[in-house]
């Protein structure tokens, strides 16, 4: 991500951000750069373009329409989103062996570091597109085991990050501004609530089931308790600090994440509780699902408008492509799929064909994402050191950044 310190005068069409996430112009890795070379700028910001990916599928499996060969492509589009989280924790993995000094300076920079909240969401996505469409594939039993797994992972390393960063964040960063990315770590716990039901059909009857529906309900309050303190300081920084700088407006989408997977938790502990609590409870949730998630819908959907003039705007003054355009899948694919169990809760076509409309737009972004991804990749400017000027122009001052102590 670009400094949070960033000035307020927004950049021009050439300008250069300077850390991992959002810069658009470096100088290619030159071909003979060893694999363990080629990652050491390769941030966990990374995983974001696994969690835009796995949404696609697990969205798009869900939609309310009847698309002839959607639930094939979908997937394919998981598969793909399995290859892409074996290679990324692959390289991540060497990174962490060759450049531990890199991947300290990670944690310690605060516009990094809350990114590890994207490992948790991508093994939690793809492990819950394994039961969703995966299973079409490789069957049932070995879709329970590669989500069994990855949703263990997920919840963990989740949990972990929604404590970890928030404690880097007070006692070693220093902060200058606040930041939409900041809601990262605490939303991973969320993500778990809301896939964690598709595991409770297949556990033993009673305890275990109840087990397991009680512990998301909690991840569900902790994530939605911990994002109305990180809010409220996100608009804040907007009202009295101006816009973000081009290159990290696409960021305030990432607010719809929170607002759209809680909306399709609670739709699914509605989907499960029948069964597996006592009456009262499990007609309770069916109501919670619609009293809670229609205006937490309305205030996403309040939320995508303002953030979408934000883009606009960034657009007409230069904006060009970084990594932060990943912002605009996954934090929407929740939105899709929020829509979508409203849509079966309240019978209610317009929840269908607002699911149908974002889905649309979700695709829409994961293709330009996902095009200048790989074409950025294949230049190696990707993958290439942040702040650095390219080789055939003389290197720009670079601007202020936060440091940590």
């Amino acid at each position: 991500m670009a400094s949070l310190a960033a000035p307020r005068t927004a950049p021009g069409p050439d300008s250069r951000a300077t850390t991992p996430g959002a810069h658009t112009v470096s100088p290619a890795i030159s071909p003979a750069a060893s694999p363990a070379r080629s990652v050491r700028h390769l941030g966990p910001n990374w995983y974001a373009s696994v969690m835009g990916t796995a949404i696609i599928a697990n969205a798009g499996a869900a939609l309310p329409v009847d698309v002839p060969g959607l639930r094939t492509v979908c997937a394919a589009v998981w598969a793909l989103s399995l290859a892409m989280l074996l290679v990324l924790v692959a390289a991540r993995t060497l990174h962490w062996i060759h450049h531990r000094d890199q991947a300290r300076a990670h944690l310690m920079d605060p516009a990094m570091a809350p990114f590890y909240g994207c490992l948790a969401m991508a093994l939690l996505a793809v492990g819950g597109g394994a039961v969703i469409v995966g299973r079409d594939w490789i069957g049932l039993p070995a879709a329970l085991a590669i989500d069994t797994v990855l949703f263990t992972a997920g919840t963990v390393i989740g949990l972990a990050a929604a404590v970890a960063v928030p404690y880097l964040m007070v006692v070693h960063h220093k902060i200058e501004s606040a930041s939409p990315v900041w809601l990262l770590p605490v939303v991973a716990p969320m993500v778990s609530a809301a896939l964690g039901p598709l595991l409770v059909p297949h556990l033993p009857a009673g305890q275990a089931q109840q087990t397991m529906l009680i512990a998301c309900y909690a991840m569900f309050g902790l994530s939605l308790l911990a994002t109305l303190v990180m809010l409220p300081l996100v608009f804040g920084r907007l009202v009295t600090g101006g816009p973000l700088p081009p290159a990290l407006t696409p960021t305030l989408f990432l607010v719809l994440g929170p607002l759209g997977q809680s909306t399709t938790a609670a739709n699914k502990f509605a989907d499960v509780a029948p069964g597996v609590l006592p009456d009262p409870y499990a007609h309770g949730f069916a109501a919670f699902a619609v009293l809670y998630g229609v205006p937490v819908t309305g205030f996403a959907l309040l939320w995508l408008a303002l953030a979408g003039a934000m883009v606009v705007r960034a657009r007409r003054r230069g904006m060009g492509f970084a990594m932060t355009f990943w912002a605009f899948t996954f934090p929407v694919g929740t939105c899709v799929t929020g829509a979508e169990g409203l849509a079966a809760h309240t019978g209610l076509a317009a929840f269908r064909w607002l699911a149908v409309g974002l889905y649309v737009f979700l695709v829409a972004a994961w293709l330009v994402a996902g095009f200048h991804t790989v074409r950025g990749l294949l230049s190696g400017a990707l993958l290439a050191g942040p702040g650095s000027a390219p080789t055939t122009a003389p290197a720009a001052p670079r601007p202020v950044t936060v440091r940590t102590r």
